[in-house]
């Protein structure tokens, strides 16, 4: 085989380092490979989800990735204030669970969206990118934890708010004012490197200083030296009409400079450019290769190197810098065909292969000419295809805003048709209200018209009334000195009665002393206090083995001493089941002596005081018909009718069978056989005292006929005594009396009830001569009711009427009515030939208790056989 020496060009590289062809692969290699890493080397950027806020930062970021892919970072932080339909925000806790994931999945949803409009942004600039996020109440953790989770090495970040830095501001500004970003500043791993961006300036680096190195992509081209380009230069002068046409046309170099220019560097293009400008149609290692295309490589290269070595990079993507970069690459080949060799001093070869040889350079600048042409205009029409893309996509982002704002503005239109639609029901109702309103206002027009006319009528009245009052002050004038006079009388007819009662009492009451009565109720205990009344306080006790009610005069009480021998005459002398017995008496303390109740007054089982069970409305009309009986008693008797005058539910007492038993006689009055009015000063208990008694100081049995429309009126409604009267006299008017009944009572009767009402109404009349008979007319009402009912009988009203004796008229072992009753030791009550039949027979225990008998004494019980005897003759 034959040597070959080496060429000119191939001795001119070897002597200047220049590397031959199958060197200059394997560098090229080396070179993509390096700038593959350094591309895929992500670049991370925290940003917020105010998008306007941010653009900055993500700029900044954009214009130092030099081709790297973007990873753009967020920290989702969940609300924890909710807000509601009435315009605040409440806290999380207080509402409900469900509610809550709702409007957090609504707040990671917009939040998505947010990121999406930054991916969108990057892909406008031609930069690859995406997204991360982390759900966490505080930011700088979330970057911490982004940085540790992804092995974050170049992070991006906001120093502050836009507002506060302007970028003139960036020579004076140089420390950190932001928690957040000192925070990171502070705790992220220093293998990190972190841009703090304001306004577009990093104001702080971290890791390096703002012109690390690292910012900028290696450029493989940059090492070689300059002679190789000089070299690659002069061959391009000097063999250029050895280069082929298809391998160094102006169409490859513009393709190549449009590559590099997709990834914004200028080195990265170089090396792509040098790679596609060097033909490959043969192997560079391939042995036995000629000069001349060696020398043909090296032309190209040489060509190349210096066509890009002259021509100005593209500065960013985009098709502006395509086009100014392929007008500076035409430029400058044009410019190159003008430096053509000039001819041989010595004329060798003029007109001959010097000629065809200039004929050639022209024809080859003409032809990279109208390539490059091409290349422009092929640009020019890539431009406006973008562009028209650009404005295609920003169309269709305009055409979702508009249809998003369509749907907005059809909501809102339903939400106000809805709105005119209840304005326009409300309407109506108000409307309709109008004319209701209109209808009243009419009918208290003829009201107020009518009302005015029975204003004239009462005035007219009024008048006529003036004038009989004052009539009537002079006749009241005269009964005054009368009265007073009769007063008189009457005190010295109590002093002189006071006197007489000091000495004894009556035959029918026993007497005991002070020191019985302190016994009785264990010195006055206040646990044994049951009762207080305007005469005094009352004490259950046991005297002489009896159960009894002791009153007792207070100090300071209204009734004196003649109110107490008033009720000892009248207790001691009458005698009717309605009555409470009068047991004894001690003179020298005003004390009474009473059989015991069990049950209370009607005052304090009406009010179910002490949680005591509701009174059954068929007792309530038993009660009533026993009052009523008792007042027709005390009215009728002779030779003196009496009135009670202080009727109340208070006075009104019940025993163990809730029999009613009246008492309380100290403020009575004895009415004389020729009058039915006794003339006294008002006293009594407000709300059942007859106003005209009250008015004009007449006592009348009709007075006690007022007191029991009132009381009757409570059984019926269970309310206070106050007002009661026209409470439901309005509910009867209304006819809604059964809303008014005591429902404690159980389900009344409504037909009786109301005739109970129309009768209790009656009974409270103002002019008493409008109020009805006892007997005559209120008795016929009550007895059929009391009959329908069943229970106890009360009292006789005529000889036809049969009524049973009292439990305690009946003797415990005979179970007869007793005529001679003693008291044994065991304090009950037997008859005499009953008990003494019993103790002679050899017992010495009591009938009733079976315990020992302390002693066989008897005492004569001389109240109870006196009251006996009474029951026995009315019968």
């Amino acid at each position: 085989m034959a040597l070959v020496s080496p060429s000119p060009v191939m001795s001119s590289m070897a002597i200047h380092g220049v590397p031959a062809p199958g060197i200059m692969t394997s560098r090229r290699d080396l070179v993509d490979e390096s700038m593959a890493l350094v591309i895929e080397e992500k670049i991370y950027v925290a940003l917020g989800k105010e998008i306007e806020k941010n653009k900055s930062v993500l700029r900044f970021a954009i214009r130092i990735s030099r081709g790297r892919r973007l990873c753009i970072i967020h920290v989702h932080q969940r609300a924890q204030r909710i807000p509601v339909p009435i315009g605040a925000k409440v806290p999380v806790k207080s509402l409900d669970e469900q509610q809550v994931m709702d409007y957090w999945e609504t707040e990671k949803q917009s939040m998505l969206g947010d990121l999406n409009q930054y991916l969108h942004l990057c892909s406008r600039e031609g930069v690859r990118a995406e997204k991360d996020y982390i759900e966490m109440d505080n930011v700088e953790k979330g970057i911490l934890e982004l940085i540790s989770k992804n092995g974050i090495r170049k992070l991006v970040m906001g120093a502050a708010a836009d507002k506060y830095h302007s970028k003139y501001e960036k020579r004076k500004w140089k420390d950190l004012k932001s928690k957040k970003a000192i925070s990171v500043r502070d705790q992220a791993p220093a293998s990190c490197k972190i841009w703090f961006v304001c306004s577009g300036i990093p104001i702080h680096v971290r890791g390096g200083t703002l012109d690390d190195s690292d910012t900028e992509l290696p450029s493989p081209l940059s090492q070689a030296s300059p002679s190789i380009e000089a070299e690659g230069n002069n061959h391009f002068r000097t063999q250029s009409a050895r280069i082929p046409t298809g391998q160094a046309s102006p169409s490859h170099l513009t393709i190549g400079y449009r590559r590099a220019a997709t990834f914004g560097g200028n080195s990265s293009g170089l090396s792509t450019l040098s790679r596609l400008s060097t033909p490959r149609s043969r192997s560079d290692s391939e042995e036995g290769a000629d000069e001349s295309d060696i020398l043909t490589r090296g032309n190209v290269l040489a060509y190349s190197s210096n066509v890009i070595a002259d021509a100005p990079l593209v500065p960013s993507v985009g098709t502006q810098g395509i086009e100014s970069g392929l007008k500076s690459t035409s430029l400058h080949l044009f410019n190159n065909d003008l430096h053509q060799p000039s001819p041989p001093s010595d004329g060798s070869m003029v007109g001959g292969p010097y000629d065809q040889f200039i004929q050639m350079m022209q024809k080859a600048a003409n032809s990279r000419r109208d390539a490059c042409e091409e290349a422009l205009s092929r640009a020019k029409a890539e431009k406006d295809a973008i562009e028209a893309i650009r404005r295609a996509k920003a169309s269709e982002v305009l055409y979702s805003e508009e249809l998003k704002l369509r749907n907005e503005i059809e909501e809102a239109l339903r939400k106000v048709k809805g709105e005119l639609d209840e304005m326009k029901n409300k309407r109506d109702e108000v409307m309709e209200a109008r004319q209701i309103a209109l209808k009243k206002t009419s009918l208290l027009e003829n009201e107020v018209a009518g009302s005015e006319h029975m204003v004239k009528e009462l005035e007219e009245k009024i008048i006529s009334a003036v004038e009989l009052l004052q009539n009537y002050k002079t006749e009241r004038d005269e009964l005054q000195m009368e009265r007073d006079n009769a007063l008189n009388e009457a005190e010295e007819l109590r002093k002189s009665r006071a006197e007489a009662s000091s000495v004894h009492v009556h035959q029918f009451v026993n007497e005991f002393s002070f020191s019985d009565i302190v016994a009785a109720t264990d010195n006055f205990d206040p646990s044994l206090k049951i009762g207080e009344g305007g005469y005094g306080s009352i004490y259950k006790g046991i005297l002489r083995h009896t159960q009894v009610a002791v009153k007792m005069l207070n100090a300071d009480s209204l009734q004196g001493p003649s109110e107490f021998q008033q009720e000892v005459d009248i207790l001691s002398k009458m005698r009717h089941p309605n009555l409470v017995t009068l047991i004894g008496a001690c003179p020298e303390a005003w004390v009474l002596i009473y059989e015991y109740l069990p049950n209370g007054n009607l005052e304090d089982r009406l009010s179910c005081k002490d949680n005591s069970p509701p009174l059954p409305w068929q007792t309530r009309i038993r009660i009533a018909t026993e009052l009523c009986s008792v007042l027709i008693f005390l009215h009728s008797c002779k030779p003196q009718g009496i009135v009670h005058g202080d009727l109340k539910p208070a006075n009104i007492l019940l025993d163990a069978n809730f029999v009613s038993k009246l008492g309380d006689f100290g403020l009575c009055r004895l009415l004389s056989d020729k009058s039915v009015i006794c003339r006294t000063s008002p006293k009594g208990t407000f709300g059942y005292l007859d106003p005209e008694f009250y008015a004009t100081g007449e006592l009348t049995p009709k007075s006690d006929v007022y007191s029991f429309g009132i009381i009757l009126l409570q059984l019926l409604t269970g309310r206070g005594a106050r007002g009661i009267a026209k409470e439901v006299q309005y509910a009867i008017d209304k006819k809604a009396l059964k809303n008014l009944l005591d429902p404690l009572a159980g389900d009344w009767p409504f037909v009786q009830a109301e005739q109970l009402s129309n009768l209790a109404l009656r009974c409270c009349q103002l002019d008493r001569k409008n109020r009805p008979d006892l007997e005559t007319e209120v008795w016929r009402v009550l007895e059929p009711m009391r009959a329908s009912c069943g229970g106890f009988s009360s009292s006789g009203l005529g000889s036809e009427v049969q009524f049973q004796a009292p439990s305690y008229f009946i003797c415990p072992i005979f179970q007869e009515i007793m005529q001679d009753p003693q008291v044994a030791a065991d304090g009950f009550t037997y008859e005499a030939e009953a008990l003494r039949g019993w103790l002679d027979s050899g017992h010495d225990t009591s009938p009733m208790t079976s315990l020992p008998l302390s002693h066989s004494e008897l005492i004569p019980n001389l109240a109870l056989r006196s009251a006996i005897k009474e029951w026995l003759q009315q019968q």
